[in-house]
């Protein structure tokens, strides 16, 4: 929670009733974070007076913006300061195509079978392990891993319930054989009663009590070092040469 102490008023109240629009509906927690951290941006640019700026102030903003940050941030703040106007100070939105960033099509990083499976190899923490192979083997994106509880996993049906996804929608992917073995072997070194994926910290003895899944950022620094160690550049979270692991 950020300390809105030192925000001179009215922008102290403004910026916890914006908080408030933003949980009531029912956005992801980095979704919120984002959008708070845009409207801190923009407060702090213009000196806390925020109630009336001209399309002139936020064409200065913005384009100062973009000079010290990626399209990506831009839309944000951009998104942020949309939700402050309609919500906060109760303005229509006017300016739909305010800011157009150029479209740019990619191709998605394909890590090799030869490369997943060195970084399989190479990961000798063993929750690190089965969780880098489950986000691989499920196509799941880093929270959505996280998140997954035993009663996710439906072995009788061969799939596994996905939560809060992206968008706030559950789906249901399919379960192979050798994720669910791996993770049947991992759940019984821990045997959490909840967690699929419990928290280290306190090491294998404190794991079947933990109250919090694996730390995101230790996940990200655990992968990031192994890809380097690996020699490996495309460090992508999901990939379809993820069934490389062989069953365990």
């Amino acid at each position: 929670m950020v300390d809105v102490s030192h925000f001179p008023e009215p922008f102290a109240r403004q910026y916890r009733l914006h908080l408030q629009h933003l949980q009531l509906k029912g956005l992801q927690p980095k979704t919120i974070d984002a959008y708070a951290r845009g409207m801190r941006r923009i407060g702090e640019y213009f000196s806390y007076r925020v109630d009336d700026l001209s399309q002139a102030d936020l064409v200065e903003y913005f384009t100062a913006l973009k000079a010290l940050h990626s399209w990506s941030g831009v839309k944000l703040d951009l998104y942020s300061w949309k939700f402050f106007c309609e919500h906060v100070l109760g303005k229509p939105w006017v300016a739909p195509n305010f800011i157009r960033p150029p479209k740019v099509s990619r191709l998605p990083d394909i890590v090799s079978v030869a490369e997943v499976q060195a970084l399989f190899d190479a990961t000798r923490v063993l929750s690190y392990r089965v969780f880098f192979f489950t986000l691989y083997s499920l196509g799941l994106r880093l929270g959505e891993g996280l998140a997954l509880t035993v009663a996710d996993i439906d072995a009788q049906r061969m799939r596994v319930h996905v939560r809060d996804a992206k968008g706030n929608r559950d789906r249901l992917v399919p379960l192979p054989d050798a994720t669910l073995r791996v993770l049947r072997g991992h759940w019984r070194v821990h045997q959490h009663p909840r967690l699929l994926f419990p928290n280290r910290a306190a090491g294998l003895a404190g794991a079947r009590t933990a109250t919090s899944a694996l730390d995101r950022g230790g996940v990200q620094r655990a992968l990031r070092q192994v890809a380097v160690g690996c020699g490996l550049k495309k460090t992508s979270r999901r990939t379809a040469c993820a069934t490389a692991m062989p069953p365990t």
